[in-house]
């Protein structure tokens, strides 16, 4: 039997599409091309922004949340864990695109592609044991006012970051996300938020995975 879909593995099917979008993007680019080299590195940061700010609503609202109901420490204390592994991968790369789009070439593509791969890699163990071990126990609350109310929290987010999140989340989306998307927040609200606060998603970001083959 499948898990249950959640809002969770929705963003975190977008941090994966992302990655190995990037990952495929460094293989191609020409060497010499600044233009795609920079495109690259704001993908980037949009992604680190997206999954850093997903993080640190975990870390804020979900884990304390999850210790009060019992959910065992040494599991949370290996959540933490992972976050702060990720977060010095994310810093790694950034530093890595940060160098190759300031030079375009062929080396520094290699050299943030290597990164990009180990990152993807931290990020990953990340997610597939949120998934399998810490999800299960957390669905057990779903349905109590503590759980309605750290959602509530989550919730509760500015106009342009809403916007910009709905952008990314749905940029690419599987039918199956969608779904459950348009179950959990009304489609109208999803479309004017990305379309009106989001926008510079369009307009910087989604373009760059649009582009298939390299520049001349």
């Amino acid at each position: 039997m499948s898990a249950p879909m959640t809002m969770n593995r929705v963003i975190h099917a977008a941090v994966r599409r992302d990655l190995d979008r990037l990952d495929a993007a460094l293989g191609q680019v020409a060497d010499g091309d600044r233009t795609r080299a920079r495109d690259l590195e704001r993908a980037f940061a949009n992604l680190r922004r997206e999954l850093t700010h997903h993080h640190e609503g975990e870390d804020t609202h979900i884990w304390p949340m999850a210790a009060t109901v019992g959910i065992d420490r040494g599991l949370l204390e290996a959540m933490e864990s992972e976050h702060s592994a990720m977060a010095d991968a994310l810093a790694e790369t950034a530093g890595a695109m940060t160098a190759f789009a300031a030079s375009g070439s062929a080396a520094d593509a290699a050299t943030a592609r290597a990164s990009v791969v180990r990152t993807r890699a931290v990020v990953e163990r990340h997610l597939s044991h949120e998934e399998t071990e810490l999800e299960p126990e957390l669905s057990r609350h779903f349905e109590t006012p503590a759980w309605k109310a750290v959602e509530k929290k989550l919730s509760r987010q500015p106009p342009g970051v809403a916007g910009r999140f709905f952008a990314w989340v749905t940029d690419g989306m599987s039918d199956e996300h969608r779904a459950f998307l348009r179950r959990t927040v009304p489609s109208p609200v999803v479309t004017v938020l990305a379309r009106t606060f989001g926008r510079r998603y369009y307009k910087d970001v989604a373009p760059t995975w649009r582009a298939q083959v390299p520049r001349a």
